[in-house]
């Protein structure tokens, strides 16, 4: 937990772009497995821990904008919760530690905001995730649930996004901590890889580094052979010879602090001449991306510098022909690069994207594309020192996507589909980092992650 100060701070902060009404700040509960007691391991809400601190379930707080105001709803654990679960500090230690003034038992909320309409004041909540939150929310409020969502107060969202994507130093510090566990957790997994390994005792050993470091992971480790499929949480299969293990996993500090590193690398101790050809293109878009970061550039502009150069490459391996310009602006690349370059970073491993991407990520002035592939750009806005996000080209070969855009002739005249029969097999390769933004550039989070395929190799040939 930050210093008292720091939630003074945000919370005054978040005052200035609200003067009328309650802002309500909603904690998550203990989510069941499978049964009541058995639970899911507790993670709380980003929101309620970017202003009020406390990991810790059953909480809400309520900042009043027209007195200034803060009060921490939650209630002091009973003699049977002790037994069972520990002490824990009382409600009012919990305020003091983070500069609240008020507090007040959790079965007072509901009061609270029914008078609050019944009054006439606005009551701001940000949009719920979690069905348990919804429902309450409609109680409180008087609210179908299926109407929750879109009641949601986009003054508040706005206020969050526009505060909460500057990271301060402290939390440059936690994030840049989540990036260097992460970078032990990818070399281990370099080291450990090695034909006959199951995909899961390497997703073991790299989650086991994440707890070891007293957090956990920031999102479901990806670890597969098949890193042709985006979001691949499959962990069943054996290393063979010929194949490449891409890895997409991170780190959450203690703090909640998120890390998003991939690399991708050989179960052989070398990459292969076409493994290679496909990997030298993906890090030299991605460096070339990092190198283009700085103020005032639209993270979309940097998306298609890398996508040219990916599809100028693709072009000269043979597997994409003609205007590669007009490639790129029809979309013909994104058979092979079917997603953003990046996104924001922080609390959540996609920053606040509970609030909503389009909120977070693009502007009235620059808007989603509708376009296959560009359209799932999470940051297209133009960047401000601060910022902090993931720089994450790649090339796929999806052999159900090659065929549907084969058997429509789909870009047939940028795409050489015969030469691409012969990458059916390949898989995929993403490379990934963590950048924050400076005044005239950008800075690459933590110590540096081999990705230069004779640093890859040199950490296979431990293995």
């Amino acid at each position: 937990m930050f210093g008292k100060d720091t939630y003074l701070h945000r919370r005054k902060t978040l005052l200035q772009g609200l003067d009328h009404g309650l802002i309500l700040l909603l904690g998550n509960e203990e989510s069941s497995k499978n049964y009541l007691d058995n639970t899911y391991r507790f993670r709380q809400d980003s929101n309620f821990l970017y202003y009020a601190g406390w990991d810790r379930p059953h909480l809400a707080a309520i900042v009043d904008t027209e007195t200034g105001t803060t009060t921490l709803y939650g209630d002091d654990l009973s003699i049977d919760d002790i037994v069972w679960m520990g002490p824990h500090a009382s409600i009012r230690t919990m305020a003091d530690r983070v500069g609240i003034e008020h507090t007040a038992a959790y079965d007072q909320l509901s009061q609270v905001l029914a008078q609050a309409k019944k009054s006439g004041r606005a009551v701001h909540y940000l949009p719920p995730y979690r069905a348990e939150n919804q429902l309450k929310l409609a109680q409180w409020l008087g609210m179908a649930p299926r109407e929750i969502v879109a009641g949601a107060s986009v003054p508040l969202i706005r206020q969050i996004v526009s505060q909460a994507s500057i990271k301060t130093e402290e939390e440059l510090f936690e994030i840049e901590k989540a990036v260097n566990i992460t970078g032990q957790m990818h070399i281990a997994a370099m080291r450990s890889a090695r034909p006959g390994i199951k995909e899961a005792e390497l997703a073991g050993i790299v989650e086991g580094i994440a707890i070891g470091a007293g957090g956990d992971t920031s999102y479901p480790v990806i670890l597969t052979v098949n890193g042709q499929t985006l979001h691949n949480h499959y962990h069943g299969n054996t290393l063979e010879k010929g194949q490449m293990v891409l890895g997409d996993f991170g780190a959450e500090t203690a703090m909640h602090y998120a890390g998003d590193i991939t690399r991708t690398f050989p179960v052989d101790k070398k990459f292969t001449e076409k493994q290679k050809h496909i990997y030298q293109l993906v890090l030299q878009a991605e460096m070339a991306a990092i190198e283009a970061i700085k103020p005032g550039v639209p993270y979309r502009d940097i998306h298609l510098l890398a996508a040219r150069i990916m599809a100028d490459g693709l072009r000269d391996l043979g597997l994409m022909k003609g205007d590669m310009e007009a490639a790129v602006a029809e979309g013909a690349h994104a058979l092979f690069f079917p997603h953003g370059l990046g996104h924001m970073m922080g609390l959540d491993v996609h920053d606040m994207e509970d609030l909503g991407e389009d909120y977070v990520g693009y502007t009235d002035s620059i808007k989603r594309s509708e376009q296959f592939g560009l359209r799932s750009l999470r940051l297209g806005r133009e960047l401000e020192p601060g910022f902090v996000l993931t720089v994450e080209p790649g090339l796929y070969f999806i052999p159900e996507l090659i065929a549907q855009w084969q058997a429509s002739g789909k870009y047939r005249d940028f795409i050489n589909y015969d030469k691409v029969q012969q990458y059916l097999d390949f898989s995929g390769v993403r490379i990934e980092d963590n950048v924050v933004v400076t005044e005239d550039g950008c800075r690459v989070l933590g110590a540096p992650i081999p990705k230069r395929v004779a640093e890859v190799e040199e950490i296979r040939a431990m293995g």
